[in-house]
């Protein structure tokens, strides 16, 4: 079932109600698909493909990110900086 934004918000607690009957809800914005609401019984993709064995969650989280380098100039002089 697909439903505007407006419409949403206009009837939420009626559109709830049909989410909880099992239904998925697609929201859209001018006709186009931004979100989806699922019952929350309803397995997601990534856990019903983890189940079949299709897919291994990651065994570890990704590397932080490094600090940014400060440097004075602009990115013009720092490869001017390089080339020299």
């Amino acid at each position: 079932m697909e439903v505007g934004i407006r419409e949403l918000r206009d009837g939420l607690s009626r559109h709830l109600a049909t989410v909880r009957d099992g239904h998925t809800l697609t929201v859209t914005d001018h006709g186009r698909p931004v979100a989806r609401i699922v019952p929350v019984e309803k397995p997601t993709t990534f856990e019903q493909l983890v189940t079949e064995g299709k897919i291994t969650p990651a065994a570890r989280r990704k590397a932080e990110r490094r600090a940014p380098i400060r440097a004075g100039g602009t990115v013009s002089d720092l490869v001017d900086e390089q080339r020299r």
